[in-house]
C-alpha cells in the first residue's frame, strides 16, 4: 500500500504575513523565502542593529540629562544668542526614532526566528539611514555645545547600574533563542563558532559586571545620614522667574532652607540679581532700550534696571514647562514682576531666618564701580540687617577683606589648599566630584554643597553619599522625596545579583538544550522512519534551501538510508538537469511505502514525481 502526501498544503499564516509584509513588503506567500539572507541584507541588519544601540544610548542620555535641561537651553542661548527650548524637538524626534527603529528590529528578529529571508523594504532603508545620520549629527552637536554633559552617564550609573544589569541579563537570555537556533540547527562553520564565542563572552562579562559597580545606595540603613539641606538656586525658577522675589518666596514655601543668587553691580553701585551678562533673555530691554539690548547689564543704573519687566519672558518661553500649572492669579503676578535687588532678597531671608549663598560677578575694569564693588556689597549686607554668619561668600577675590562671612569656593581644591585659603565649604558641580571625594572632604570637616540637583535619582545618590546640602532649581520636587528612591544592604544586593545570574544561565542552557532536542532525538533513535518531504528547486536560487538540508539530515541518520540516499541523489541530479535545460522550477515529492512480510523486513519504495513549468 502506498501512502501519498499532497504536493501543496496552504494554511493561513497571518502573523508571518504581517511580519514579512511590514518589514519587506512581502505580503504574498510566493514572495517569501526561507533561503539564506544575502550579504547585502545582512549588512542592512547590522546597520539597523547599530542604529538601535546608538538610539538606546542617546535615549538614555536624554533621560538622565533632564536634570540639566535648563542649562542646555542656556548653553544654546550663549552660542546662538536666541533663547529657544531646544529640548522639545530633541525629545520628540528621539521618541519617534526609537519607537520606529525598535519596531523594525523586532520584525527582523521575528524573521530570523521564523526562518524567513531578510529583505528590508527600500522605504525602511531610507528611514534607517535618515535616523542614523540624525543620531550622528546629534552626537556631534551636543559634543560641541554641551560636551561636558556626557559625564552625567557615569554619574547616573551609580543609580541605574543594578537595574541595567538585570535588564541586560533579560535581553541576553531572550537573544539566546536566536543564537541557539542559528548555531545548533545549521552546519558548523567558523562564523557560527565566532558568534557563539562572542555571545558567551558577553554573557560572562555581564554576569561579572557588578564587581565594578560603585553604588552609594548599596549600604546599611542604619548608616544613612539625614537628608541634604535644600538650597533654592535662584529661588524656585520652575515656579516663578529666576532671581525674583516671587521665586525666592516660592522656594522658602517649598522647604528650601537657604537661598542662592547671582549678584551683579549696577553702574551706580546697587547690587541686583541677574544670571546673564545682558538683560535680553529675562527682561523686555529690547522694547524699552532697543539700542542697548546687547549692552552688559552692569552698565545700566538701578532706575533703568528697575523699570524693566522681568516676568513676561517666563510666561512666553515657559522654560520648565510649568506655566500651565500656575493659577491665573500667579500668572498675573508674574506678568508684573521686576528685577530684584540684593537688599530685597536679603531682607526676605532675614525674616525667614534663612542663610544665603552669593555668587557675585566682579565688574569689568572699565566699570565705574570696579574698585568699590566690594564695599557696595558689604554695605548692602549691613543695610539688610542679616547676620553675617548667615551669608556665604563665593568669589575667590578679596577673601582677605571678608571677615565674619562664611567662605566657599566653586573649584575642586585639595584639603590643604582649602584650609590655607580659610575656606569652610565647597560648592561644586555634581560632575566634578566623586563619591570618594565627598567622603574625603567630609572626613576633614569640609562641608560640601552640590549643584544643580533637580531629579530625585541624583538627590538619592548624594543623600546616600552623605552630602550635607544641595542647590536645586526644583525644591518643590525634592521636598517630596522623604527617602532615597532605592536603598538595599550589601547582602541583599549580592543575593539578587548572584540569583539573577544563575537563573539567566540556567534558562539559556535550557534554551540551547531545547533547540538541540530534535538533533539529539534523531541521533538516539536512529531515525528508523522519516516523513514525506517536499523539496523545491528554483532556477534563480541555486543554494540548497533549509528544507533540503533537513531532508539530508534525515536521510543520513536513517537506519535504512542506503536506498533513500540513492533515490534522493538521483532525484537531485534529475532536477538539476531539468533546470540546466531550461526549466524554471522543478518540484518533486518523495513518498514512503512499506510492505511488511515480517517485522525484520522493511521495503522502502521511493517514487519521484517531477513537475516541469516553463
Amino acid at each position: 500500500m502506498v501512502k501519498h502526501q499532497p504536493l501543496q498544503v496552504y494554511e493561513k499564516q497571518v502573523l508571518l504575513s504581517l511580519v514579512t509584509g511590514i518589514y519587506g513588503c512581502r505580503w504574498k506567500r510566493y514572495q517569501r523565502s526561507q533561503d539564506e539572507s544575502s550579504k547585502w541584507e545582512c549588512a542592512w541588519f547590522t546597520i539597523l542593529s547599530s542604529s538601535f544601540l546608538l538610539l538606546l544610548f542617546w535615549t538614555y542620555f536624554w533621560l538622565v540629562a533632564q536634570n540639566d535641561f535648563n542649562d542646555f537651553n542656556w548653553s544654546v542661548y550663549n552660542h546662538s544668542g536666541e533663547w529657544r527650548d531646544e529640548t522639545i524637538p530633541i525629545v520628540t524626534s528621539t521618541t519617534v526614532g526609537f519607537i520606529y527603529i525598535t519596531f523594525l528590529l523586532i520584525l527582523a528578529l521575528f524573521h530570523i526566528s521564523l526562518g524567513q529571508q531578510l529583505n528590508l523594504y527600500w522605504v525602511h532603508k531610507i528611514g534607517v539611514l535618515a535616523t542614523l545620520l540624525t543620531i550622528v549629527s546629534g552626537f556631534v552637536s551636543v559634543d560641541d555645545v554641551w560636551g561636558n554633559e556626557w559625564e552625567i552617564i557615569l554619574v547616573s550609573l551609580q543609580f541605574t547600574a543594578p537595574f541595567l544589569h538585570i535588564g541586560g541579563l533579560v535581553t541576553l537570555t531572550a537573544v539566546s533563542w536566536l543564537i541557539a537556533g542559528y548555531v545548533v540547527r545549521k552546519e558548523r562553520s567558523n562564523f557560527q563558532v565566532t558568534v557563539l564565542a562572542i555571545y558567551i563572552l558577553a554573557l560572562l562579562a555581564l554576569c561579572l559586571a557588578p564587581l565594578t559597580f560603585t553604588c552609594p545606595c548599596i549600604m546599611d540603613r542604619h548608616v544613612l545620614k539625614p537628608p541634604p539641606v535644600i538650597i533654592g538656586r535662584r529661588g524656585a525658577p520652575m515656579l516663578a522667574p529666576e532671581n525674583t522675589m516671587m521665586s525666592f518666596s516660592r522656594a522658602l514655601q517649598h522647604g528650601a532652607s537657604s537661598l542662592e543668587a547671582d549678584v551683579t553691580i549696577s553702574v551706580d553701585g546697587v547690587p541686583f540679581l541677574m544670571r546673564d551678562h545682558t538683560l535680553r533673555r529675562t527682561t523686555d530691554v529690547s522694547k524699552v532700550f532697543p539700542s542697548r539690548e546687547h549692552e552688559d547689564a552692569s552698565f545700566f543704573n538701578w532706575t533703568e534696571i528697575h523699570s524693566l519687566n522681568a516676568g513676561h519672558w517666563f510666561l512666553e518661553s515657559d522654560p520648565y514647562w510649568t506655566v500651565k500649572t500656575l493659577s491665573p492669579k500667579d500668572r498675573s503676578r508674574i506678568g508684573n514682576l521686576t528685577i530684584c535687588s540684593l537688599v530685597e532678597m536679603l531682607r526676605l531671608a532675614a525674616r525667614a531666618n534663612s542663610s544665603v549663598l552669593l555668587n557675585i560677578r566682579k565688574p569689568a575694569p572699565e566699570h565705574p564701580r570696579f574698585r568699590s564693588w566690594f564695599m557696595d556689597t558689604l554695605w548692602t549686607l549691613q543695610k539688610a540687617g542679616i547676620s553675617h554668619r548667615k551669608v556665604t561668600w563665593a568669589p575667590d577675590t578679596d577673601r582677605g577683606r571678608v571677615r565674619g562671612l562664611l567662605q566657599t569656593t566653586n573649584e575642586k581644591l585639595s584639603v590643604e589648599e582649602i584650609r590655607h585659603r580659610g575656606i569652610t565649604s565647597l560648592t561644586i558641580h555634581y560632575r566634578k566630584i566623586s563619591h570618594h571625594d565627598i567622603q574625603v572632604y567630609l572626613a576633614h570637616n569640609v562641608s560640601v554643597t552640590v549643584y544643580p540637583v533637580n531629579e530625585p535619582w541624583l538627590y538619592s545618590i548624594l543623600w546616600c553619599s552623605g552630602v550635607p546640602s544641595v542647590s536645586s532649581d526644583a525644591p518643590q520636587v525634592l521636598q517630596k522625596v522623604p527617602y532615597p528612591v532605592w536603598l538595599m544592604s550589601h547582602s541583599a544586593y549580592n543575593f539578587i545579583w548572584i540569583s539573577s545570574d544563575l537563573v539567566s544561565v540556567a534558562v539559556i542552557m535550557g534554551i540551547f538544550f531545547f533547540q538541540n532536542y530534535h538533533m539529539i532525538r534523531w541521533k538516539i533513535s536512529g531515525m528508523q522512519n522519516y516523513n514525506p518531504e517536499q523539496i523545491m528547486l528554483s532556477a534563480v536560487v541555486r543554494r540548497p534551501s533549509r528544507d533540503v538540508n533537513i531532508m539530508k539530515e534525515k536521510l543520513i541518520f536513517s537506519g535504512a538510508a542506503q536506498i533513500p540516499v540513492t533515490v534522493f541523489k538521483l532525484a537531485m541530479m534529475l532536477a538539476k538537469l531539468l533546470i540546466a535545460t531550461g526549466a524554471e522550477k522543478v518540484q518533486f515529492t518523495i513518498f514512503e511505502a512499506k510492505f511488511c512480510k515480517s517485522r525484520a523486513i522493511i521495503i522502502y519504495l521511493a517514487i519521484v514525481v517531477v513537475h516541469i513549468s516553463r
